[in-house]
């Protein structure tokens, strides 16, 4: 099988995750797609090294690891999460990440507006 991620641009997403909506996101290094259903927002990120999200809460979110590796704090427990791990944030529960390679994480979130897509300029 050749090596599809020179293809989708680094990443582990095909054209079909790639060409949903970008997501509109404040922190720099880190890129993401959404799909979202009347009830649920699924996000597919690529998140560069040394990328921080500063601790912060919202609605439940559960992920997983696609490829990388992260250090996630959920309310007052730390762990580093790698290919394959997968994580639940409840409702309402502080947590912050320190992202130590570039990963890449699929999050569903129980709020179908979490993130804002990015406006087309053409609009």
């Amino acid at each position: 099988m050749k090596n599809q991620k020179k293809e989708w641009e680094g990443t582990p997403y095909p054209d079909v995750i790639r060409g949903l909506p970008e997501v509109d996101i404040p922190f720099e290094g880190i890129r993401a797609w959404a799909h979202q259903s009347p009830d649920k927002q699924v996000v597919f990120f690529d998140i560069e090294p040394a990328g921080v999200v500063p601790p912060h809460s919202h609605c439940a979110q559960w992920g997983m690891v696609i490829d990388g590796k992260m250090k996630l704090t959920i309310g007052e427990e730390t762990k580093v999460y790698r290919k394959g791990d997968w994580y639940y944030i409840p409702a309402g529960v502080v947590h912050s990440a320190t992202f130590l390679t570039r990963v890449f994480v699929i999050d569903l979130f129980d709020d179908p507006a979490r993130y804002n897509v990015k406006k087309d300029p053409a609009d």
